[in-house]
């Protein structure tokens, strides 16, 4: 279904950076799904139901940290904006990517036009697909819907209407949520320090890789 889709990406990514580190593995040879290592800890979900499409869920604080990727799972990180929460989110990523050996190749979009580097990163057919930066929010709404099998997770903001492959990690100092909402009135730069970022990124990805999609994990 991605073939046609990844030729335009192919051409989009000419025009922007992409640089990459980990593994080195060519990811167009087949990738079997990835499979978590650890479990959620009790308190990271509800234990009367699933979590409903689009609802929030609050996991207790370090829920998530027994749950790791296994070894070269294949990260595009996709990121616009040099701002100082953006910065903080890209640096987390990275940093979590170093130690737990994920396969990380990193895409700066244009921020007068993100969606090329969207398409760029699908083409990329990553195990999941991480962004930073708010400006990011409204092309990831009009792109998402259309690529139901890959897999997004939103760092320190949110979609509006995210469809089941959108996750996203939130918290009440960040809360941007594109379509004219814009961000909450508790915004507040100073909440994206190091510790959070590396929790939504953490805390994202185990919800991910048990298959806790299309909700708001949200960091008390």
């Amino acid at each position: 279904m991605r073939h046609p889709f990844r030729a335009v990406a192919v051409l989009a990514a000419a025009a922007m950076l992409i640089t990459g580190c980990g593994s080195g593995d060519d990811w167009s040879e087949p990738h079997a799904a990835p499979t978590p290592i650890g479990s959620l800890a009790p308190g990271f979900l509800a234990p009367s139901a699933s979590p409903a499409p689009e609802s929030t869920i609050t996991p207790a604080p370090g829920s998530w940290s027994g749950v790791h990727p296994p070894a070269g799972y294949r990260v595009v990180l996709l990121t616009v904006g040099d701002d100082a929460p953006t910065k903080a989110l890209v640096t987390a990523v990275k940093s979590w990517a170093e130690a737990e050996k994920a396969d990380l190749r990193t895409i700066n979009a244009s921020a007068h036009d993100p969606v090329p580097g969207i398409s760029a990163a699908v083409g990329l057919n990553p195990d999941l697909i991480v962004s930073a930066g708010d400006s990011l929010v409204d092309p990831l709404a009009l792109v998402t819907a259309s690529h139901l099998d890959q897999q997004f997770l939103v760092v320190g903001a949110e979609l509006a209407e995210p469809t089941a492959n959108v996750t996203a990690t939130d918290w009440a100092g960040a809360s941007f949520r594109g379509e004219g909402l814009g961000s909450a009135t508790s915004y507040d730069p100073a909440s994206f320090t190091a510790e959070r970022c590396d929790n939504a990124i953490r805390a994202g990805v185990a919800a991910v890789l048990h298959n806790v999609t299309g909700v708001i994990v949200w960091l008390s």
